[in-house]
C-alpha cells in the first residue's frame, strides 16, 4: 500500500481562510448591505475599542468639582444616603443634600455649573449631553437654594435649567442666577447676576436681565422687580500676593467702588471659595473701603455685598482671591519670558517662573500656571504699534520678579 501527501503551510490555509471571508462579506453586501455595515460596525467596535463607549457614558455624567462640609448622595436604585467624593459621579434621578454648613459645586459635561447652597436638597432631573445633539440639564430644588453659571451653549436649543416647585427658570449663553425655594410656603426667587434667564410656570412666562428678579408666590402672577447690583471689586487685586515680615500683624487694604442707591457695604473674608469658613465679617461699612489685620499666612477669598435704605441687599458678585505670604530672607525668584506669539492684535505671552508664585502681566493676573512653573498668557487687545509687555510676579518666599518684552502689532 502506497501512501501519498501533500504539505500545506499555515500561511496557505490563513490565505484560504482569508478568501473565504471576502467571498461571504463580499455575497452578504450585494445581498443586504445594510446587514454588512452593521456587521461592519459590530467587529470595529469589539475590536477596535470595545471600552469607548464606557468612557464617552462616565464622561457624560455630572461629577463634582468642590465639596465643602458633608455632602451626601442616594442614587437614584438605592434607599442608602452616602458621602459624596470629588469621584463621585451622578445620573438622572439621584439625590443630593448639604448640610447646614456645607457646599457643594456641580459640573455637568456641557459645562454648566450648578452651586448647591447650605440646607439644600436636589434632584438631578435631566443630563443630556450628547455632543451631536442640543444639551439639556435640569436639576430640581426640594428646598434651599442653587446658584447656576452657564458656558457658551453651542446651540440655540441647548437648555440649562433649575425646577422649583411648578416653576422653571432656564437660563441662556453666559449667564448666571441664584434660585431659592421656600418649601413651607411654597415661594420661589430667581435674581440674575449676569446675563438673561426666562422663568415659566404654566403659560406664564417672565424674562430677566442683569440685576432683576423673579418673586414666584404660591398663588398670583410672577412678580418682576430690580435689585441691587453688587460692588465691583479693587483692592487687594485678584490672585495678588500681599507679602508682610508679619502677616499677622499686616494691614490689608480692601477697596471697592461705589454702587449708587446704597448707603452700607458689607465685606466678607473667608479661607474657603464657597466662603464655609468665614473670617472676616463686616458689615454697616458707610465707605467704600476698609483695613484688617489679624490674618495668619495663607489663601483667603473675599467679596463685597451693598445694602440700600430699604435693607435690600444685593447679590454676590465677583470673588477675588488673595495670598498673605511672611517675606523670607531671599529676595530673589526665577521669572523669564521665553518667547510670544501674536494672534491677531492678541499676544500669547509664553514663560517660566516658579510653581506657587503669583504673576500678573499687563495688570492682568495670571490664572493658570503649570505644576513646573511654566506658564502662557493671552493678553487684552491690543492697538496696532509698539507695545512693552510688563510681567511681574512673587513667590511664597517673599521674592519678587520683572519681566519684560517688546512686541509690534501690525496694522
Amino acid at each position: 500500500m502506497e501512501v501519498y501527501w501533500t504539505t500545506v503551510t499555515y500561511k496557505t490555509v490563513f490565505l484560504y481562510c482569508l478568501l473565504a471571508l471576502s467571498v461571504v462579506f463580499g455575497a452578504i453586501y450585494i445581498a443586504k448591505p445594510d446587514l454588512f455595515t452593521a456587521v461592519i460596525n459590530k467587529i470595529d467596535k469589539s475590536v477596535g475599542n470595545p471600552d469607548a463607549d464606557a468612557v464617552n457614558a462616565d464622561q457624560k455624567r455630572a461629577k463634582f468639582v468642590n465639596l465643602e462640609g458633608r455632602v451626601q448622595i442616594k442614587k437614584l436604585n438605592s434607599v442608602q444616603w452616602v458621602d459624596a467624593t470629588l469621584s463621585t459621579s451622578l445620573d438622572k434621578g439621584d439625590l443630593v443634600q448639604t448640610g447646614s454648613d456645607s457646599d457643594a459645586r456641580i459640573s455637568f459635561a456641557d459645562g454648566t455649573d450648578y452651586t448647591i447652597k447650605p440646607d439644600t436638597l436636589i434632584t438631578v432631573e435631566e443630563n443630556s449631553t450628547e455632543s451631536n445633539r442640543p444639551t439639556s440639564v435640569t436639576v430640581s430644588i426640594q428646598t434651599g437654594a442653587v446658584d447656576l453659571a452657564t458656558p457658551f451653549l453651542r446651540s440655540a436649543d441647548s437648555k440649562a435649567a433649575v425646577k422649583s416647585e411648578d416653576a422653571t427658570t432656564q437660563l441662556h449663553s453666559n449667564s448666571r442666577a441664584a434660585v431659592k425655594f421656600d418649601p413651607e410656603k411654597k415661594e420661589s426667587e430667581v435674581v440674575v447676576s449676569s446675563g438673561t434667564a426666562q422663568v415659566q410656570r404654566g403659560q406664564e412666562k417672565i424674562d430677566l436681565v442683569q440685576y432683576e428678579k423673579a418673586t414666584i408666590p404660591s398663588s398670583g402672577a410672577i412678580q418682576k422687580s430690580m435689585v441691587l447690583a453688587p460692588p465691583d471689586l479693587v483692592e487687594p487685586l485678584n490672585l495678588a500676593p500681599i507679602i508682610a515680615e508679619n502677616p499677622k500683624k499686616a494691614v490689608v487694604h480692601f477697596e471697592w467702588k461705589p454702587v449708587q442707591e446704597a448707603v452700607s457695604y458689607t465685606l466678607r473674608v473667608s479661607a474657603t471659595s464657597l466662603f464655609t469658613r468665614t473670617v472676616v465679617d463686616k458689615s454697616n461699612i458707610k465707605g467704600t473701603s476698609v483695613d484688617v489685620s489679624g490674618l495668619d499666612s495663607g489663601d483667603y477669598f473675599w467679596n463685597v455685598t451693598a445694602t440700600d435704605a430699604k435693607k435690600q441687599s444685593s447679590e454676590l458678585g465677583v470673588i477675588y482671591k488673595f495670598t498673605l505670604v511672611a517675606q523670607g530672607k531671599s529676595q530673589d525668584m526665577i521669572l523669564e519670558i521665553t518667547g510670544y506669539q501674536l494672534h491677531g492684535r492678541v499676544a500669547e505671552i509664553i514663560g517660566k517662573t516658579e510653581p506657587g508664585a503669583a504673576l500678573i502681566v499687563n495688570g492682568q493676573p495670571v490664572p493658570n500656571i503649570a505644576p513646573d512653573g511654566t506658564f502662557r498668557h493671552f493678553t487684552e487687545t491690543l492697538e496696532p504699534g509698539h507695545h512693552t509687555i510688563v510681567v511681574v510676579g512673587q513667590n511664597r518666599r517673599g521674592g519678587t520678579g520683572h519681566a519684560q518684552v517688546s512686541i509690534v502689532v501690525p496694522k
